[in-house]
């Protein structure tokens, strides 16, 4: 069975320059099984969204980008929710 649950996952990368930034990101949308990816470049943290397995995705982007990755956060994203969460909008 190759169900896979829906999570919300925050990273802590080192985003140190554009060329950086642009590593993380064409690496993130090669991955279809993200729905949407959030880059804050100031405080170095990358958060995704999808039905994914959370080891995979971090091995994945880890090398990919030839960059250390660190789970921060992860929470599991109900299906159900409205479009950008709980109160209806990103931020």
């Amino acid at each position: 069975m190759d169900y896979r649950q829906s999570y919300c996952m925050t990273l802590r990368m080192n985003i140190d320059c554009n060329g950086c930034y642009q590593r993380i990101r064409r690496a993130l949308l090669q991955m279809r099984e993200l729905e949407k990816h959030l880059i804050d470049k100031k405080h170095g943290r990358v958060v995704v969204w999808g039905a994914f397995s959370p080891q995979d995705v971090a091995i994945k982007i880890r090398k990919r980008t030839n960059r250390r990755v660190e789970i921060l956060d992860l929470s599991e994203a109900s299906p159900a929710a409205p479009e950008g969460g709980p109160d209806g909008h990103m931020s």
